[in-house]
């Protein structure tokens, strides 16, 4: 049987908390995936933000979306061409504490520009706004990649960061495999 991926457990995760009608954010809409998922469970009722730097990744996040666009079940979807750690600002005020979900998917857009990476600066600011505009019971999940350049110190930044959460306010979990130091890794925040 085997265990799920790390992008399948986020989704399960994401999918368990995400109702429809939801405001949820894609933190890194790279090719699409995570943004798809999220716009299937908010519903047409919903609204799904999705983030990149690379105009290149909304492009793609756009096309992956016109099938389900087709079918009448799209939410409201706002692409931002913009750094995720300016996301608090690109949604707005009356998002703070209404927002159902967060998903970042961090390092390179595959097929792309592999010098162009997220790193532990703008990771860290994205994940603490991130925080701010989750509502009780929300979550945040981080699909880490610490096999690539930069991915590593990027990884145990964030698990850091995760780690040294206040206990009363946040449940923090890793999902990786402990026999594999180069293999991707799950790390998930839920608000309580």
């Amino acid at each position: 049987m085997g265990f799920l991926s790390i992008l399948s457990m986020a989704h399960q995760w994401i999918a368990e908390r995400v109702q429809p009608g939801d405001a949820v954010i894609d933190a890194t809409a790279g090719g699409g995936v995570d943004t798809l998922k999220l716009a299937e469970l908010v519903g047409p009722r919903g609204i799904v933000h999705a983030f990149d730097i690379q105009q290149d990744a909304l492009d793609r996040t756009a096309e992956r979306l016109r099938s389900y666009e087709r079918q009448d079940k799209l939410p409201e979807v706002k692409l931002h061409l913009v750094s995720h750690a300016l996301m608090a600002e690109a949604v707005g005020s009356s998002a703070v504490g209404h927002v159902a979900a967060v998903m970042f998917n961090l390092g390179y857009l595959p097929g792309g520009d592999e010098s162009v990476i997220t790193v532990p600066t703008t990771t860290v600011a994205a994940l603490d706004a991130a925080l701010a505009l989750l509502r009780r019971g929300g979550i945040v999940t981080v699909a880490l990649y610490p096999g690539h350049p930069g991915g590593a110190e990027e990884a145990a930044i964030v698990a850091d960061w995760a780690a040294k959460l206040p206990g009363a306010l946040y449940a923090a979990v890793l999902y990786r495999q402990p026999q594999r130091d180069t293999a991707p890794y799950l790390v998930a925040v839920e608000k309580r």
